[in-house]
């Protein structure tokens, strides 16, 4: 159960999303603290993963640093329409899935998302309106895989709380036995 949901966890969720063929590289740069920089480590940690798991072939490097002052952003790289190829498929056969078999196309602009005292939400949100990436949706497969996971959750709290009563109900048992062993232990000592 817990591979099937931490699987289901990368294919969707925030960040499960395909970004355009225009989109080259995602850098992001954040400090490894606080103050500010709390939100891009979000994104890093919960958003980023599922963005790479849906475009392999986008290079995304992450660069963080122990300065706290300096600014959180997230660079997007973009291509002309021109030079933009297909992706290559997701089930791809290269050597290492992290290095894209094809060279990427070189980088014709770039927008810049700051990120320092901003949440993950709103950081993807302003990714996903800069790139015009699609979301992508559960399939009706995954849907009810989503279903069956929280009918199995529901039913494991409560054999969990079923669980607790009952060993409630034997420790309660033991302590009264205890008592009544103790009580005899004690008359029979007074004799």
């Amino acid at each position: 159960m817990a591979k099937l949901n931490s699987l289901l966890g990368i294919r969707l969720g925030p960040g499960a999303a395909i970004l355009p063929p225009e989109v080259t590289r995602i850098h992001m740069d954040f400090a490894a603290g606080l103050n500010g920089h709390l939100g891009p480590k979000k994104f890093w940690r919960n958003c980023l993963p599922r963005l790479k798991y849906h475009n392999p072939a986008v290079p995304m490097t992450v660069n963080r640093s122990n300065d706290t002052s300096l600014p959180a952003t997230l660079t997007i790289h973009f291509t002309d329409a021109s030079h933009a190829s297909s992706p290559p498929p997701i089930n791809s056969t290269a050597s290492n899935p992290a290095t894209p078999s094809t060279p990427a196309a070189p980088t014709a602009y770039t927008k810049t998302i700051e990120c320092k005292h901003r949440d993950d939400n709103a950081i993807l949100f302003d990714l996903m309106e800069l790139t015009k990436a699609k979301k992508v949706l559960p399939t009706a497969e995954e849907k009810q895989k989503l279903k069956d996971l929280a009918a199995m959750k529901l039913k494991s709290q409560q054999d969990s709380l079923l669980s607790a009563a009952v060993n409630e109900k034997i420790r309660a048992e033991k302590a009264i036995l205890d008592q009544a062993r103790g009580e005899v232990a004690a008359a029979s000592a007074d004799n």
